[in-house]
């Protein structure tokens, strides 16, 4: 037996107080003078040693109180050796790591080795459970004391392409405690991975009865990966591409690496490059001769490590003509044609064609022949134009129009039917101007800006917004850049002109990288936006849009939603790596490419001493001290046991001393 807070025991010294009490405080009588006692009667005497045998009850029942109160506050404790999940009522968790790091060497064999030797060694008293880890808690089994049951679910496991989190793990078994009521004895056979912890340490906290054992089967090792590549989504003249990516080396040395890119199989380029120790290092390819239509790149490094399986990044890229532009505009005014065709066709890769449109000659053009529709301060449009034009956003296409004194006359926005209430002509301090004011940075139309600096407003139209997005205001406060969702499609309204004549804004070095990025929004791609990590989500459909059945082929081309889901799936999980084809429904065909998670590739392990501090050891402890085939020692607290035996002690006291102390005479 042991004691977790000894120092209490210097209570004993107070047993001293009873023993002074009953026995060395005597009491001490003084004689008196009486008279001759021959007249009283005599009577027999109560005796003494009776009387002291009822005193030294009340002391011993005393001491008692006092001795218990003691060891209660001392907290004795018993230990025994337990098997695991034996004895306890408790629930043997056992959670197997299947994260992408885990395919390097043997290590999930080892982990599944050390699984089924806890098994071995288990007496299944209580049940256990089963579950795989990676950036999600997959249930193997229900709890149950079958071990035939629980060694075929750790026999199944596979190692996975997803991360790891461990922040998603203790908020799982901070779930499960609180669901099934008893405490939980968790074994987490993993190769313990630095990247797999959360930011911050309390998002590792487990419930008070839960007790972990960490079971480490990884070791840091040196291993190089491609970590990323940036590249154009949409060739129009492969050459002028400009393709980067970066080698990463995770604890290894200086050495040179191999880089190819390779198209559709075909290795087109190879470049030597220096990857510094533990660094990094980039590789430019500036041309890429791939057919029209979808094409499947990657770019690959020599192997020269135990994870070769992130030695390639996949990239989808698609080669075609420039993306025709339809711009509708008055026929008088071409100021603003003149400004938008040069910023927008200046665009290094040629990515875009602009075709110019009367609104008195687009009754018979067909919008959704274009990626996008421009309406440059337009008073009317052909009702036929204008309800294919709605037709094909609907069905994923975009639109931008500029609102200028000629739409104004209308008092509507086209397409819209948004009310214009009114021209705000600039007067500010003096200065006869407006600057962009409350702006949301983040998106696309408005990256790589600068927040329009320099730019000078005259005139803006107060447009009411309803229910669409106000992404950008005017210093007084009027929308100066709206966007609505129409369908599958959106709308973006700017209320000004790019005539140079409501604004300076096309002379501004801003307006380039304005109308570029909102052509790449509306169009439906974004530069660098060439792969996915396994785990993250592809928008198949808006929430709202029509349910017309998609097409979605995974990466072993089999169909990778079923009839139901493809009419009603709004979002894919990419759960695998490799190449998905999706045909959306507008027809629109697309190739996502896919790959693990990079963050996989650095097999860094977590300190010891924060290992530790999570599973409760002390500092110096090492991690992996409990083995699954010792048993462990259980401690058992005594001192509710104590308490109760405080609890009877003072009855008996409280008896003990009312009966002494009672006011009744003992007769002389």
């Amino acid at each position: 037996m042991g004691f977790l807070s000894p120092w209490f025991l210097a209570g004993f010294a107070a047993v001293g107080i009873p023993l002074w009490v009953h026995l060395l405080r005597r009491h001490r009588s003084e004689p008196l003078q009486f008279s001759s006692l021959m007249f009283f009667e005599q009577r027999t005497q109560s005796s003494i040693k009776h009387r002291r045998l009822r005193y030294l009850l009340l002391m011993a029942a005393r001491i008692a109180v006092v001795v218990l109160l003691t060891l209660a506050f001392a907290s004795p404790f018993v230990t025994r050796s337990v098997p695991p999940g034996e004895g306890t009522g408790s629930l043997l968790v056992m959670v197997l790591d299947r994260s992408f790091s885990m395919r390097e060497g043997n290590r999930l064999a080892a982990a599944k080795t050390e699984a089924a030797s806890l098994l071995n060694s288990w007496r299944p008293a209580s049940y256990g459970q089963v579950l795989a880890l990676d950036s999600q808690v997959h249930l193997l089994t229900q709890r149950t004391n079958s071990v035939d049951e629980l060694r075929a679910a750790i026999n199944s496991v596979e190692a996975g392409d997803g991360r790891s989190s461990f922040g998603e793990l203790a908020r799982a078994l901070r779930s499960l405690s609180e669901s099934e009521k008893l405490p939980l004895e968790v074994h987490l056979f993993s190769d313990m991975q630095r990247t797999s912890m959360p930011s911050g340490f309390a998002d590792l906290a487990l419930s008070s009865d839960t007790r972990l054992v960490l079971h480490n089967v990884g070791s840091e090792k040196p291993n190089w990966a491609v970590e990323s590549v940036t590249a154009p989504r949409v060739v129009n003249d492969p050459k002028k591409v400009r393709i980067l990516a970066t080698v990463a080396g995770y604890a290894t040395p200086a050495a040179s690496r191999n880089v190819s890119l390779v198209v559709n199989g075909k290795t087109v380029s190879t470049r030597t490059v220096d990857v510094p120790e533990n660094g990094r290092a980039t590789v430019e390819f500036l041309t890429l001769d791939a057919p029209h239509g979808w094409n499947r790149a990657e770019v690959r490094i020599d192997s020269a490590d135990t994870l070769p399986a992130d030695d390639s990044f996949l990239f989808a890229v698609e080669r075609s003509d420039p993306r025709r532009v339809l711009f509708v505009h008055e026929g008088r005014q071409r100021r603003g044609l003149l400004y938008y065709k040069a910023a927008l066709e200046s665009t290094a890769d040629g990515a875009f064609q602009v075709e110019a449109v009367s609104a008195d000659s687009v009754a018979n053009v067909a919008p959704e022949k274009f990626a996008f529709t421009v309406i440059s301060d337009v008073a009317s449009l052909p009702p036929s134009f204008e309800r294919a034009l709605v037709q094909s956003i609907k069905s994923g296409g975009s639109a931008m129009i500029a609102i200028g004194p000629a739409a104004a006359a209308r008092a509507m926005v086209p397409i819209l039917e948004s009310k214009i209430a009114q021209s705000k002509y600039a007067a500010r301090s003096g200065e006869r101007f407006l600057a962009l004011g409350k702006a949301d940075e983040a998106h696309p139309a408005l990256q790589r800006t600068n927040r329009w600096e320099n730019v000078k407003f005259y005139q803006a139209f107060d447009v009411d917004p309803g229910d669409a997005r106000v992404v950008a205001r005017l210093t007084d406060q009027t929308p100066i850049l709206l966007e609505k969702r129409v369908g599958q499609g959106r709308v973006v309204v700017f209320t000004s002109t790019f005539d140079n004549i409501s604004n300076d804004f096309p002379l501004r070095p801003a307006f380039v990288p304005f109308v570029e990025r909102l052509a790449r929004y509306l169009s439906g791609f974004e530069e660098n936006s060439v792969g996915y990590a396994v785990g993250s989500y592809l928008e198949l459909r808006r929430e709202g849009s029509a349910s017309r059945a998609l097409e979605v082929l995974g990466p072993d081309g089999k169909r990778a939603l079923s009839l139901s889901e493809a009419a009603t799936t709004q979002n894919l999980q990419l759960t695998r790596p490799g190449y998905y084809e999706v045909r959306r429904e507008n027809g629109r065909h697309e190739l996502v490419a896919v790959n693990p998670d990079r963050r996989e590739s650095d097999l860094r392990t977590i300190p010891e001493e924060t290992l530790n501090l999570w599973q409760g050891a002390p500092q110096g402890e090492s991690a992996a001290a409990a083995t699954p085939n010792e048993p462990r020692e259980e401690r058992r607290n005594l001192a509710w046991y104590f308490l109760l035996a405080l609890l009877a002690a003072s009855v008996v006291e409280s008896l003990i001393a009312s009966r002494y102390l009672s006011t009744s005479k003992e007769t002389a």
